[in-house]
Parts: structure tokens; sequence; C-alpha cells
């Protein structure tokens, strides 16, 4: 999985190297044989492409058509794997494919008795001397080392460790900022002692600080919210995800919540970032994502909705194009998340649709569909050209007062009737929207249907 605390990281040094037009670099760790498989890292450039965060170096995308709808529409969803491709020329950029170069380090902190061989792995000799980790966000850190032990850097297996790798790779090439999480804090002082060793300059570090879960524990990979796969696949905006992230642990200080991507890479520095943890909040991304559902255009929300209505049995490429457009218009202002479009949508394409069982009790009674039957008669009068919003409701409203009744007790058995659903959209667009040789036919089936 890609956890939410890494996508939060990527995105700070995304934002950071594009405010200071800089280089944001994609190193893939996958030194740990055990830990390593193809499809772990189509996972994080999944979640990396669908939060809209290219890389300036590392793994390059399959290309062709998936490569261009990253590049312009980050919502469309889709699947590609790693084409041996790289952008940059410090590759490899992932770190099991450069052995020979972690080699030459370690045989050199042997050759200068900076390191030596201890059952069968190789340790570096740590300081023990005090040390001041200077740091962008969280100022000068101190740490003792007196009894700071001897670090493994190369495993008996013969493989490299994170701490060197990560140290030659930050040398090798030229990194000049580092943005991690405040846990690896703590990393760091061993980082500059191996940098030290080599006699390298170290890069600025930033550590951010930590997400926690709403009841202040650390969220970790199992706790519900932590997978940006999941987000994805209940139909959230990445647009609103990547709002929300950068709402945990630095804001734009006035109070907004919502804003434009743009905007937060003008003003984004790393002063700006708080060191308090940030506790993740669902609710405020939900709320979110209802702002972003709420001013996305059709064209924007056309491919989120119609990949996740083919995912529920819904073959939305056989449905008329102009027709889709037309009932996802009327219903996306109702919805906050993607996953909620089935059950606004499902209806608009087939006649076979349930009707919700409590609701027929309620509103199918006999003068309910009496009703029915009195408005399909008006509505049956209608040629197709005035079949519009404005006339339905001069109609319904005609007919309420000819039969001394409020409209309502109109309008709700003609929902249920042509969606199955007590709730919806505004009924009059939604007719219109159904067509009358439509609406006719699903009037037809619930007086028979329910007549009895």
């Amino acid at each position: 999985m890609f956890h939410i605390g890494s996508a939060r990281t990527a995105l700070f040094n995304w934002l950071y190297a594009r405010h200071t037009g800089g280089t944001f670099i994609l190193r893939v760790e996958d030194t740990d044989a055990a830990r390593n498989k193809p499809e772990y890292v189509d996972v994080i450039l999944q979640g990396l492409a669908w939060l809209g965060l290219d890389w300036d170096e590392g793994p390059q995308l399959g290309g062709g058509d998936e490569e261009s709808n990253f590049q312009t529409n980050p919502i469309y969803m889709w699947r590609r794997r790693y084409a041996g491709k790289v952008k940059g020329d410090k590759g490899p950029y992932f770190q099991s494919q450069r052995s020979a170069i972690y080699k030459g380090y370690v045989d050199r902190l042997l050759s200068e008795g900076k390191a030596y061989e201890s059952d069968g792995a190789i340790k570096f000799r740590t300081p023990k001397t005090p040390i001041t980790v200077p740091d962008l966000i969280c100022g000068n850190i101190q740490f003792d080392r007196t009894n700071e032990p001897d670090l493994v850097i190369q495993r008996k297996d013969g493989s490299p460790v994170f701490h060197l790798v990560n140290v030659v790779d930050d040398i090798e090439m030229a990194v000049t900022h580092v943005i991690r999480g405040e846990d690896h804090l703590s990393n760091t002082q061993k980082h500059l002692a191996l940098i030290e060793a080599i006699g390298a300059k170290p890069p600025h570090y930033a550590h951010i600080p930590l997400i926690l879960n709403p009841n202040g524990s650390k969220m970790s990979k199992r706790d519900a919210g932590a997978s940006i796969a999941d987000y994805e696949e209940q139909g959230y905006l990445p647009e609103a995800v990547r709002n929300y992230l950068c709402l945990l642990g630095w804001s734009p200080k006035d109070n907004r919540e919502v804003f434009p991507i743009e905007e937060v890479v003008t003003k984004f520095d790393l002063p700006q970032v708080g060191r308090a943890n940030a506790r993740f909040d669902i609710d405020k991304l939900f709320w979110i994502n209802g702002e972003y559902m709420r001013a996305a255009t059709l064209e924007a929300i056309e491919p989120l909705a119609r990949a996740i209505l083919q995912k529920h049995g819904i073959a939305t490429e056989k449905i008329d194009p102009a027709y889709f457009r037309a009932a996802l218009s009327i219903v996306k202002e109702k919805i906050k998340l993607g996953r909620e479009l089935p059950e606004w949508m499902a209806y608009f394409f087939t006649e076979d649709f349930p009707f919700d069982e409590a609701a027929v009790k309620k509103v199918f009674t006999p003068e309910g569909l009496a009703n029915i039957g009195k408005l399909r008669e008006r509505l049956s009068q209608l040629d197709a050209a005035h079949f519009t919003a404005s006339d339905l409701e001069t109609e319904f409203k005609t007919l309420a007062a000819a039969t001394s009744q409020k409209v309502g007790a109109l309008i709700h058995p003609i929902r249920l009737a042509v969606s199955g659903r007590p709730v919806g959209p505004s009924l009059y667009h939604l007719l219109e929207v159904l067509s009358k040789e439509r609406v006719l036919g699903r009037l037809d089936r619930a007086e028979k249907q329910f007549a009895s």
C-alpha cells in the first residue's frame, strides 16, 4: 500500500521543488529483497500519478496514451507498469541496481578504518561525541551519542542497509534538501556521521510532523484511512485529497481550507510547516471533497463517473454520451464521493430498477397511485419539445391546484415511480433528462406493478 504519510511527505517535497524551481527525485528503496515486488512499485507510481505529483528524475512511466492522460487529467484512472525507462542522468533510480556504487563506498570506509567486519556484517564506527542536527523545521536538535552503538551498513548477505544507501544516493545525486517524517529525525544524526566520514557536504534536512489518528496515536498502515488507494477506490477526487494533505502540517494562514494547488506552490516554504503533529480528520477530507465535487466541471467528473459505474456493472460505453452527461449534470451537486454515483445514477440506465420498499409502503397508497394516473394523462399530452423542467413544473402545479392538493402529493409518487428512490435531484430536471417516452413507460410500470 501507499501510506498517506508517505504521500504527504512526497507532496511536501514536490511543493518545495516546484516553489524553488528545484528537481523532485523519485528513488525506489528496494534493497530489502523480502519486501521487494514489482506490484509494490506499481502502487507507489500509481499513487503519486493519481495525486498529480510528477517527478523530474526517477523511473519513467510507460509512455503513450496513459502517460498523456497523467499529464492532462489526473482524475483519469488507469494502471500501468514500469517500462524500464528513466528520466534524469543520475540513475539508476532503483537502489537494487546500484550495488556496485554502494560497494565502492563500503570498501572505502573499510580501507580508511572507518568501518569493520563483525560476524559477517559490516559496521560503521559511530562517533561517540555529541552532534547537533540542524533542521529547517525543528531547529537545532542535540544528540549525545556517548552510548550510540556502531551502525550496521551492510548485512551478512552482502546487501547494503537503508542508512548507507540513502546517504550515498544523496551524495551521488547531488541532493540539496531531504524532507521526511519526524520519525526519521533520530536517523539523521547517523546519516550526518556517515556523510562526514565520507567527506561530503550534507544536504539540508527538514523533518515534517507525524500524522496521527483522531485519538492521538500514530497512524499505522493498518489504520482506517491510511492507504491512498482506498481514497481512489471510494471515488475521492485526487485534487481534494492533495488539498487536504497540504493542511496536515501547513496552512495558507488565512483560515481557508480549500485552495488551488497553483496557489500552494507559490506560497509553500519550509519555515511555514508547523511542529505539532497533525491529527487526521476524515470528516474534513469528506467535506473538502464535496466542495471539489461541486466545483468540478462535467468534463472533469465524467471519466471518474464512467469508471466507477463500469465497476458496478453498468456498460457506460453503450450509453448515449449526451444522455450520460445530462444525467451526471443533475446529480453532481448531490454527491460528495464518487462511490455514491451508482446509487444516484444506476436507474437512469435501466428500466428494471428496484423500488425502495419502505418508500413504496409510504408513497404508493391508493391516493398516490391515483395521482400517478392523473399526471400521466397530462404529461402524455405534452409534446416532446415542451417536456422541459419549467413546463413540467407548471403541469404539476396546475394539477395540484385543480385537485386541491399540495404539489408534494404529486412529486413523491412520481419520483418513486421513475427512479425507485424517495430522494434524488430536482424532479422536474430529472423528468426532462429521462425524456417523455421513458417517463411515461416508467409511470405505466409502477401503476401496473403496484395497483393491486
